[in-house]
């Protein structure tokens, strides 16, 4: 195993995990920037309001994608 293979491997694991974690934080993201607008549109600064939705979201999200993760895991494991 060269160097080079083993900066490859390096480049395709890091690919792989933007890959694998770009749906999830994006819902939280997401949920996170609707909630904070909506918190100073009304004034309400109640930390749990923005911590349960995205909690509901992120797990949506890993049901959603879930199926599609698992896939691209499995198929990176074997080209290895």
């Amino acid at each position: 195993m060269t160097d080079t293979t083993v900066v490859h491997m390096g480049m395709q694991a890091m690919e792989i995990a933007v890959k694998l974690g770009t749906p999830v934080l994006l819902t939280a993201l997401v949920i996170g920037l609707a909630i904070s607008i909506f918190q100073s549109a009304t004034q309400i600064q109640e930390q749990t309001l923005s911590f349960v939705p995205k909690v509901i979201g992120v797990v949506v999200a890993l049901l959603a994608t879930g199926n599609w993760m698992l896939h691209e895991l499995v198929t990176y494991t074997t080209d290895l």
